[in-house]
């Protein structure tokens, strides 16, 4: 990769302060308090997912909503969310990071009251489509924040280590609170919860973030924008419904297909617009793009355990959604485990190309240990080691891709550079849940057609079912261990070997925490600040804004 200076500020900011010169920052002494702010708003986020499936079934009960219905439920924050990250992570490297994180807490807190408060179904979408719009602010805000306030990489190690237990362990403690807040209060309060992390967000922010207004030059890619959130909102909603009808309706395969065109060009305009909304040189690095492409296929498969291993524990091994959540928790210990190892000992000295392949080939022999279950399996002997091993391979995985996907990134593209690594996730989720629906039910229907006899009793027929159900769900989970066998391979083929080179960004002093490059650069600064990108001197800026690529070394 090529050297980067960007004109650094003279004096203080806000988050990380002090002058850097000669490669040196001071860091911002309160730099762990904004971890923590920003740990807070992603477990709320991820939280939300898995917290409001568990309370599905009571707020349909209370507010009258068919099956049909209750799929919206969960497709209107998909649709919201998925469309409009790259946007929102643009406007956050456009307006600021701070004010882009604070809306979003905001906005998600007050969407999530009126969910709570809903009193009939439409009431409820509309809140839970509201929740995906400020979603898309705050998540692709805090992943840059954090981005941007922690850049020496032993700290940066320990950071994204934490960041990564919350982002890929937080779905699984959402099942446990979830169920917890179903059984003994109300599926209304899978809602409320988020004011109190919200609350907490916020002061923190106002506290410890500054922020100005962003860069006045600069400009949004409109054309981009909606190229991009109509692409992406016809692929969500394709598969969507692809996992409730089938993959043979019109309103499956039209969506996809008009889905295809508009990414495609997306892709194309990137390559020719001026101020593109994700700049090529942000994708092209073969450690971020291998990176993004390693999350999508991750998320796809993590969603898929998620979802098949809830349905085998509460509908074949009869838990209780409160138990349910609380045998997850292995599987949680060892994500916080694995993530901060590979973040705060291994990345410094092996670098991410074999903690990524490795991580998702761990996981993909935690899933070949779930296709050991059957109708009497016991929890301890067949479920717990493949959680435990699927557990160690994800935290490897995803905080080393969410470290990995937002290095040596220009500041002003820090905002993007986060939200495409949630756009990563976000889709992958859709993606897996759809297929991996479709191949259960499947794999189902057939074991059914072939042993279940006509006219056979009662109780033959609940036997026969509860096997096809269980064939289902190990059919399902060989997909899965395929998808992270695929995905190791091909962030094995694509990133770099060694560790990752150059600082992870411009120090923080010449970006606030909260703000966007261009803002810590007051007029007539010379001083230079070296990022792994493209070389900026004040007469080249202009240049700069219009280039599309950046120079990587050879693999």
């Amino acid at each position: 990769m090529s050297e980067a200076s960007v004109p650094a500020s003279a004096g203080p900011g806000g988050g990380a302060q002090g002058a850097w010169s000669g490669g040196s920052a001071e860091p911002d002494p309160r730099r762990w308090l904004i971890l923590i702010v920003i740990a807070i708003a992603q477990l709320m986020v991820v939280l939300d997912a898995t917290v409001m499936n568990i309370a599905l079934p009571s707020a349909q009960n209370a507010l009258h909503f068919n099956d049909v219905d209750r799929q919206w439920i969960v497709t209107a924050y998909s649709l919201s969310f998925g469309s409009l990250l790259l946007f929102g992570g643009r406007l956050a490297d456009l307006v600021g990071r701070r004010l882009m994180f604070i809306t979003g807490l905001a906005g998600f807190a007050v969407a999530s009251a009126i969910g709570g408060a809903s009193v009939n179904f439409t009431m409820l979408v509309s809140a839970r489509a509201a929740q995906g719009v400020f979603g898309a602010m705050l998540a692709p805000a805090a992943l840059s924040l954090l981005a941007t306030t922690f850049t020496i990489p032993k700290e940066r190690g320990k950071a994204f280590g934490i960041y990564g237990s919350v982002a890929a362990g937080g779905g699984a403690v959402g099942l446990l609170l979830g169920g917890v807040l179903t059984s003994y209060l109300s599926w209304r309060w899978c809602l409320y919860i988020n004011l109190f992390f919200a609350a907490l967000a916020i002061a923190g922010a106002v506290a410890f973030l500054h922020g100005r207004q962003g860069p006045r030059s600069a400009q949004l890619d409109i054309p981009g924008v909606l190229l991009v959130s109509s692409g992406v909102f016809c692929l969500v909603y394709g598969f969507s419904n692809a996992a409730t009808h089938s993959w043979g309706t019109p309103s499956t395969y039209v969506f996809l297909a008009v889905a295809v065109v508009l990414l495609a060009t997306f892709a194309w305009w990137m390559g020719r617009a001026k101020h593109p909304l994700l700049p090529p040189r942000v994708v092209l690095d073969r450690n971020r793009g291998a990176a993004y492409l390693g999350i999508l296929l991750a998320g796809a498969g993590m969603f898929g355990v998620f979802l098949f291993v809830t349905y085998y524990l509460q509908d074949t091994l009869h838990y209780s959604p409160v138990v349910t959540g609380v045998a997850f928790l292995p599987m949680v210990a060892c994500i916080a485990l694995s993530s901060n190892l590979s973040n705060i000992v291994l990345m410094p000295r092996i670098g991410p190309k074999p903690i990524v392949s490795s991580g998702l080939l761990l996981a993909a022999v935690g899933i070949v240990l779930f296709t050991r279950i059957g109708v009497h399996s016991t929890y301890a002997g067949t479920v717990l080691p493949a959680l435990l091993l699927t557990g160690l391979g994800l935290g490897l995985m995803f905080s080393t891709a969410f470290n990995t996907g937002t290095y040596g990134v220009a500041p002003q593209d820090a905002g993007v550079a986060s939200a495409t690594v949630n756009t990563g996730q976000q889709l992958g989720g859709s993606i897996g849940t759809s297929l991996l629906n479709t191949i259960f039910a499947s794999a189902m229907a057939s074991y059914l057609a072939s042993h279940l006899i006509p006219h056979s009793s009662p109780a033959v027929i609940g036997s026969v079912t509860a096997t096809a159900t269980v064939h289902g769900y190990i059919v399902a989970f060989w997909w899965v261990a395929g998808i992270f066998l695929f995905g190791a391979i091909v962030c094995g083929t694509l990133m770099r070997r060694g560790p990752l080179q150059g600082r992870a960004q411009a120090p923080a002093s010449a970006v606030p925490a909260g703000s966007t490059a261009s803002e810590a650069s007051p007029a007539g600064s010379t001083t230079p600040v070296t990022t792994p990108e493209l070389t900026l001197t004040p007469n080249s800026t202009a240049k700069y804004a219009q280039s599309s690529t950046a120079s990587s070394p050879p693999g």
